[in-house]
């Protein structure tokens, strides 16, 4: 059962081939088996599994249905889950247990989904690598001395290894497709606003956005449809209505605009992955879509713009982790700048504390003009950069990452060489646009992604064209050895 996707699972659960109690237990049992190889996840929940499974298996007696009404997924762990531990891989959150549910959280478990646990990740999502989790680092399944990606690891190395069929996860700058490209996966980044915050920790608030991880596009359908949707909770929720996103997968290429920045194609790529994403746009033109080279030229200024504009918004948003109120304390505090100190010097890691000292400069008086806002005028740029190829084409495709997965701890002492693999991602973050990454092949046994960029909304577009994609290779059917 393990090898049935969303999709799959929803047609054996409608046809009574199997119940959700019992692949529910099945799949525990896999994690049991298995996750000490990968350390995907930080916590399991079984008892509120099997009990959300018996709950669905009788809504489908009582004639319910849904493509979600017992199908097994994860939480990334910053997703607030009632009486079970948040930690955002921190220890600062090692004890927190949250009083109530992230509105993704709800509106999933309200579709009967079934949660087996919450799932290892960069601390506060502050990564490309999921090595900076307390909890120690995730392995890729594919190779298991490599990265899976950051900072939704866990939750993409758990699906890659067929210990669930999904799961959720957050991207900032990139973190749900670079996980999706380095272990095989499909993973979209919906557009800012179309998926509720509210209960999702925040790292950067107005590039943080929750979207899913899946085998396959059709399966990220299904998991988007019940993820999105206006939330008047959240303040940058849009109040945008949701189309069916599983009914818009078999629509026509023919004619469909594809544009290919010159930018992305730079003396950084490795040739192998170049080679790769040539053979995925060769792919699409079999499909009928219309290639044409469009430029991106702002690109180049969008990692340095990224790297103030995040950490300026982390060093805000952590700094309700003091000591004080709730999360981890210092223990015989002396007094309270001791209780401050001690408590954030203790509970925070060290790739944390490098973007909260940086964020806090950069907001720092003297040096917000020279900074911050000159980094938000960039991001305009970047912005305007799109809307003007979105004049021209429907969509834009290019590598996810620059190269494919490291070894852990290969770029551990060189932090600003980590940040460079985020270069094709983080613009769609500083833009809002939707983007996707989906399987294109392999460089040395190790998976690489293609990514696909919409205008805004546009998330039933990339989906389309991502499953048309799939229906006429077979990349996202590969399975790691030993999985």
């Amino acid at each position: 059962m393990h090898h049935m996707t969303l999709a799959e699972i929803a047609r054996g659960l409608a046809d009574k081939k199997f119940s959700s109690e019992e692949l529910t237990q099945a799949l525990l049992a896999r994690i049991a088996q298995l996750d000490p190889q990968l350390n995907s996840f930080i916590s399991l929940t079984e008892e509120l599994a099997l009990s959300q499974a018996k709950a669905a298996d009788a809504r489908r007696a009582n004639g319910e249905s849904g493509a979600l009404l017992g199908a097994p997924i994860a939480h990334k762990d910053l997703f607030c889950t009632q009486g079970i531990r948040t930690s955002c891989g921190s220890k600062m959150l090692d004890n927190f247990k949250a009083p109530y549910d992230a509105t993704v959280v709800a509106k999933l478990a309200a579709a009967g989904a079934v949660t087996l646990g919450k799932t290892n990740m960069d601390e506060f999502a502050m990564g490309s690598a999921n090595e900076s989790s307390y909890y120690g680092a995730v392995k890729n399944p594919w190779n298991l001395e490599h990265v899976p990606g950051g900072s939704s690891g866990g939750s993409a190395a758990a699906v890659a290894a067929r210990l669930l069929p999904a799961a959720t996860a957050t991207d900032t700058g990139g973190s749900i497709r670079q996980p999706a490209a380095f272990t095989n996966l499909t993973g979209l980044k919906p557009t800012y606003g179309r998926v509720s915050r509210w209960g999702m920790i925040a790292y950067a608030s107005s590039l943080d956005q929750g979207g899913p991880l899946a085998r396959t596009a059709e399966d990220c359908a299904i998991l988007l449809q019940g993820m999105a949707g206006f939330d008047p909770n959240d303040s940058t929720s849009i109040d945008e209505p949701v189309p069916d996103y599983s009914a818009s997968l078999n629509g026509s290429l023919q004619g469909l605009r594809i544009g290919v920045p010159k930018e992305y194609f730079s003396a950084g790529l490795d040739p192998r992955i170049a080679e790769l994403t040539h053979n995925s746009i060769k792919e699409l033109e079999k499909l009928g879509a219309v290639i044409k080279p469009i430029s991106l030229p702002n690109m180049q200024h969008a990692i340095p713009a990224y790297y103030v504009i995040a950490p300026a918004e982390a060093s805000s948003n952590l700094s309700r982790f003091d000591g004080v109120r709730f999360g981890y304390r210092c223990e015989n505090p002396d007094n309270l700048m001791d209780l401050y100190k001690r408590s954030r010097g203790e509970g925070f890691g060290a790739e944390v504390q490098r973007r909260i000292m940086v964020g806090a400069y950069a907001l720092s008086a003297g040096y917000y003009d020279a900074y911050y806002l000159k980094a938000q005028k960039i991001r305009r740029l970047v912005k305007n950069d799109f809307m003007a190829a979105f004049n021209e084409v429907d969509i834009i495709l290019g590598p996810t990452t620059p190269n494919p997965a490291w070894k852990l701890g290969a770029k551990s002492s060189d932090p600003v060489a980590e940040y460079l693999e985020d270069v094709y991602t983080i613009t769609a973050n500083l833009a809002g646009l939707p983007g996707l990454s989906m399987p294109a092949g392999f460089v040395d046994g190790l998976p690489v992604g293609v990514q696909l960029l919409a205008p805004y909304f546009q998330e039933g577009r990339l989906l389309n064209v991502a499953h048309q994609y799939q229906l006429n290779t077979d990349w996202h059917t590969r399975t790691p050895t030993g999985f």
